[in-house]
């Protein structure tokens, strides 16, 4: 993305001659002749660099005041420019919020590379150390930039999925191989007119054009999925999933980490703020999550009527199969008052409802019968509960074998209940996200 210049000055030479010299592909250069028309443009481009000069009749150390004022949050770089050369009109101006100031008439080719400098620095104070990629704040504001200008845009907001939980199982210092090695191919991927940042340490925010947005998508999905072996031990791969370890010995089943991708266009629809952007974009993204696989969705253009998506109540029906009567009976009153909508099974069979339940709670039997094993095997390859998240409670300690079956969560017998309703809260946020 262009680094923005904005120039405040009503002499229709010098602003001219300052910005041919500073304007180049990297750097997009505005001129203001005014102090109004300044303000507006500082609000909706958020530049990287403002240089003020002393041509107003406003004092220049009250004006870089003001400006430092409306700028507190974004905090760009600020030049002053001054035909003084006095030391005290100096130190006023830079006490009142200037970054730097120059006198003129100024040396070009030494303005030239100071603004070059200060731009420079101004980038790489907003880069990410882990990834080197611009931060959030910097990335709002390259959507902020793009939306005002009024321009056809693509943007593609990629998220690795799991990503937490693949950073609990194997440590920092392996996330962030696998970030470095993902935003490398992700930059390999784009040109000097794309601009890509970061949304969080595991989500990222391209901006491209709307020709080439599916084709960049379609890459990185496959590129992900390429590589992403390479950062797993064999014996987890040959496993298909990773074992997280949780608190009084639970295990909690987490799919590999991938990469899902979704992407909106200018063309498509109409765009007035970044929260309408992200929020459009996260939902995106949530329809393109698969289990193991990475993959891709692009906003196309509507062709259904009003109403034609409804959104999706929150499930907090809980199924529980335990053989333990007064177990049972303890967990029915409790997670009631926890307030979820609890329902008993007597028989190790699979449900049979209308909508699928948030979770379920499997006592998973005896060693030698397995019932509950056997019943949470077949849940998991049900095409009714393809969401639904499975917790097994079990006398056989064997970790494995319970999460084999594809239970999402193993808790071994005798467990404490703040334990299990601790788990249970979180599996149905996540099921509902």
């Amino acid at each position: 993305m262009q680094s923005v210049t904005l120039i405040i000055d009503k002499r229709l030479e010098m602003s001219t001659k300052y910005k041919k010299l500073l304007e180049n592909p990297l750097n997009k250069v505005m001129v203001s002749k005014n102090l109004l028309e300044s303000i507006k443009i500082i609000k909706d481009l958020e530049p990287d660099l403002i240089i003020i000069s002393d041509s107003f009749d406003s004092d220049l150390s009250d004006f870089c005041k003001q400006v430092r004022a409306l700028t507190y949050n974004m905090r760009p770089v600020i030049v002053a420019l001054s035909k003084s050369a006095d030391s005290n009109d100096r130190i006023k101006v830079l006490n009142s919020g200037a970054d730097d100031f120059l006198s003129e008439p100024v040396n070009l080719s030494e303005f030239k590379v100071r603004i070059s400098a200060h731009l420079r620095r101004e980038y790489e104070s907003n880069l990410d150390l882990t990834q080197f990629l611009p931060n959030k704040n910097y990335t709002l504001r390259a959507i902020k930039r793009i939306i005002s200008q009024k321009t056809a845009w693509s943007m593609l907001y990629i998220k690795i999925e799991n990503f937490k939980d693949y950073k609990t199982a194997y440590t920092q210092l392996a996330s962030d191989k696998l970030l470095q090695t993902y935003s490398a191919i992700i930059k390999a991927t784009l040109t000097e007119n794309d601009f890509v940042g970061l949304i969080d340490e595991d989500s990222y925010l391209i901006i491209t054009d709307n020709l080439k947005a599916e084709t960049v998508a379609k890459f990185l999905t496959y590129a992900f999925d390429t590589v992403v072996n390479k950062f797993y031990p064999e014996h987890d791969l040959n496993r298909g999933y990773i074992i997280l370890q949780g608190d009084d010995f639970a295990g909690k089943r987490v799919n590999f980490v991938h990469v899902t991708i979704s992407g909106i266009s200018s063309e498509n629809s109409s765009y007035n703020s970044i929260a309408q952007i992200l929020n459009n974009l996260s939902q995106l993204n949530s329809m393109a999550n698969l289990p193991n696989k990475s993959n891709y969705i692009i906003d196309r253009p509507k062709i259904s009527g009003e109403n034609s998506v409804r959104q999706r109540k929150y499930n907090n029906r809980i199924v529980i199969y335990e053989s333990d009567q007064a177990l049972c009976t303890l967990l029915n009153t409790i997670l009631d008052l926890q307030g979820y909508d609890i329902k008993i099974m007597n028989t190790y069979e699979v449900p049979k409802f209308t909508d699928e339940p948030a979770l379920l709670i499997i006592d998973a039997g005896d060693l030698e019968k397995q019932n509950g094993l056997n019943l949470c095997y077949q849940i998991k390859n049900s095409d009714n509960f393809t969401n639904t998240k499975v917790v097994v409670t079990s006398a056989i300690h064997d970790k494995e074998l319970v999460l084999n079956t594809g239970a999402d969560l193993y808790i071994p017998k005798p467990y404490e209940i703040p334990t299990l309703i601790k788990w249970v809260d979180s599996l149905v946020k996540e099921y509902n996200q």
